[in-house]
């Protein structure tokens, strides 16, 4: 299953006009506001120059791209955590690997903004809060009825109901301290992070912040607005970032030639896209690794610390139950030795075994029983 980045963003943010860019989709803009509507999704090929290597090298029938989702839902309004946000809406965010937070920072007088004026710094804070409101009704829900439940009950039951308690009244410290949970989810020890899972809380998820930029601001334009925001915002498992929305969804809409000539009119020298798709994959702590052969070339997508046998599983659970060894080229020896015959007459072959540390970029080959 692909990763999920859902996109949100204060209304009239320009964040479809932004899934648009990322995505080389068509969804109508405009007109995607607070309701209920179905939101919009598309699947996006992460860019890597080492597989486009890899391929001229060994010429496969196929080359597969690794992937990301981008679901973009409805606006989030100021004061929606308040009075609460929909069960759709709610759900489709807890489901999030990560989220993507665009942020209206172009003047445009023809729409509107609810807060009568454009202040890109002022809405990532709103935001930030709305999210931090939404994981403390969540845990204050939560721990009125774990305390409702410890009077009923005796034994493991009630010692793991405790410990579930304390973890919660632990998160809302840091939650009443404006602290958001990614900062502390690693602080956790084992048994707090796994009753952690399953609940889906907003501020836990990685965060990137994409600041949505008009023409007028291309270049050094954003430079400011850019350092501000990382002077502001800057933290564990957030990325900043700008993108010319508009412009991009334009540029996707063009064949590579006008493009190119768009582009150099704009004097750009090329699109940010794959810029921040990549951005997008590093942010959720993935690397690639890969599989090479004439018949296919092909990234896989694992955590970063992933041992060789959770890679192998990552193919086929069969190649993980039966794994024997990982035979693995690291890919600057690949491209030096250019064929497996000379990386192994320059010694850079090596066989590893279950507890091997895949490292970025390394091209493996799985022996296994079946």
């Amino acid at each position: 299953m692909a990763t999920k980045l859902v996109i949100i963003g204060l209304p009239s943010s320009g964040k479809t006009t932004v899934f648009n860019a990322l995505t080389r989709a068509e969804a109508a803009t405009g007109t995607f506001g607070a309701s209920g509507d179905e939101p919009n999704l598309a699947t996006v090929k992460v860019p890597d120059p080492r597989l486009e290597i890899l391929t001229e090298l060994f010429n496969p029938q196929r080359k597969v791209q690794a992937d990301v989702q981008y679901l973009d839902v409805a606006g989030i309004a100021k004061g929606i955590a308040e009075k609460g946000m929909s069960g759709q809406l709610l759900g489709r965010l807890t489901q999030a690997d990560s989220l993507v937070h665009v942020v209206r920072a172009f003047a445009d007088e023809t729409v509107a903004h609810t807060e009568e004026s454009v202040d890109p710094l002022r809405d990532v804070e709103t935001l930030n809060l709305e999210l931090l409101f939404s994981d403390l009704g969540m845990i204050e829900k939560r721990a009125q009825r774990i305390e409702g439940q410890i009077g009923k009950t005796r034994g493991p039951e009630r010692e793991l109901l405790e410990r579930e308690l304390a973890l919660m009244k632990k998160l809302l410290i840091a939650l009443e301290d404006n602290t958001p949970l990614r900062e502390v989810v690693d602080d956790l020890d084992e048994d707090e992070s796994r009753l952690l899972r399953g609940f889906g809380f907003l501020t836990a998820k990685p965060l990137m912040v994409l600041l949505n930029i008009g023409e007028d601001q291309l270049g050094k334009g954003a430079g400011k607005l850019l350092a501000d925001a990382h002077a502001r915002f800057d933290a564990p498992k957030v990325m900043i970032d700008t993108i010319a929305g508009k412009i991009e969804m334009e540029i996707g809409q063009l064949d590579a030639e006008d493009a190119g000539v768009f582009l150099s009119d704009l004097g750009i020298a090329d699109s940010g896209l794959d810029r921040i798709i990549g951005k997008s994959f590093d942010l959720l702590g993935l690397i690639p690794f890969f599989t090479v052969g004439p018949d296919e070339c092909r990234a896989w997508t694992i955590r970063d610390g992933a041992t060789a046998v959770e890679a192998a599983g990552e193919i086929h659970t069969d190649i993980q139950r039966g794994f024997i060894r990982a035979e693995v080229v690291d890919y600057e020896a690949m491209i030096a030795g250019k064929t497996m015959v000379e990386v192994k007459k320059a010694g850079a072959f090596r066989r590893e075994g279950k507890t091997y540390i895949v490292q970025n970029g390394d091209i493996i080959n799985f022996l296994f029983n079946v």
